[in-house]
């Protein structure tokens, strides 16, 4: 790698969190700051101005991957707010540092909200999932580990399916899974005890931005008088957005949904695909974080104390 480029692990990285192969808050936010580490371990620049211009270079390529995942720019804020020295060898030792503070900090993250969320659930329940969230599963994990008895009902969550990574990953946890097409979901709400979602990001009003189909649902179970929780790391708030309504919503290929031959047997018709939709603080009974389970309506003073109001795009900033 020259000095000024960008690392093969970068772009592969950038790469693969569009595609969604690398998926999850969590795990998108480690392998962003990952990525970031191997850029200041590999560079070959000889001082620190370039270094910190290959830095942000990269931050900036990972950031425009997926605009919706609000924490992915929180973790490149939290690398690139603590890095810094004099030299190089400094500055890069201040990146590995950081990384390594921030991988610590999703490990005990995960496992604290987990416990705080089993808190919600009674022995014999049933839960309804939407997409694949490590949140809602770390919720399910700490509950077994209590000796908790729970059922899943699991939509599919077209058009990527990730409902069949829940359902596999819910069964290696000794949960029975009844797995659903999303249609069916308001037909099977009179089964379920909650409905267990995670988070893309949360504004600051307490609008949760997930998985297409999350605002449907959680309407439905309002309806039917079955608890909303919603389960995600304090990486996932966004106090930089005042509500959902302000969410640069995510438009993903078409082909995802038609092949060229079904398009072309159909002829010609538009193909929209959102990834994402705003699902408003009114239809949520609870955020559960590590940090505590949350009204939504109070999630913004959990964001202030964590984030301030104005959070800095460093990646952005002349230095």
């Amino acid at each position: 790698m020259g000095t000024g480029e960008v690392s093969d692990d970068v772009v592969e990285t950038a790469a693969e969190i569009a595609e969604m192969d690398i998926r999850g808050a969590a795990t998108i936010a480690r392998a962003a700051a990952d990525a970031l580490q191997t850029q200041a371990v590999e560079s070959t620049a000889t001082d620190v101005q370039t270094l910190d211009a290959e830095l942000r270079t990269a931050a900036r390529r990972l950031n425009a991957t997926r605009p919706t995942a609000v924490s992915l720019p929180n973790a490149l804020r939290y690398v690139l707010e603590r890095a810094g020295g004099s030299d190089v060898e400094s500055y890069r030792e201040s990146v590995v540092t950081a990384t390594g503070d921030l991988r610590e900090r999703l490990e005990s993250a995960q496992a604290d909200l987990g416990r705080v969320g089993a808190n919600r659930l009674r022995d014999g329940d049933t839960i309804m999932t939407h997409c694949h969230s490590t949140a809602v599963l770390s919720v399910v994990e700490a509950a077994r580990d209590r000796g908790l008895d729970l059922s899943a009902v699991v939509k599919e969550t077209r058009p990527r399916e990730q409902g069949r990574i829940t359902a596999r990953q819910l069964r290696e946890l000794g949960v029975p899974v009844t797995y659903i097409v999303d249609s069916a979901a308001h037909r099977y709400l009179d089964e379920v005890d909650h409905v267990c979602v995670g988070a893309d990001s949360i504004a600051a009003d307490g609008t949760v931005v997930n998985k297409i189909g999350t605002n449907g649902l959680a309407v439905s179970a309002r309806e039917r008088g079955v608890e909303v929780v919603v389960a995600a790391q304090t990486l996932k708030l966004d106090p930089a957005t005042l509500s959902g309504h302000n969410v640069d919503i995510e438009f993903r290929e078409e082909t995802e949904i038609l092949g060229p031959e079904e398009r072309d047997d159909i002829g010609d018709i538009e193909v929209v695909n959102p990834a994402f939709d705003a699902t408003p603080p009114r239809y949520i009974d609870a955020i559960v974080t590590e940090e505590g389970q949350f009204p939504p309506e109070s999630i913004v003073t959990l964001m202030r104390d964590l984030y301030g109001t104005h959070p800095s795009a460093p990646w952005e900033d002349e230095r």
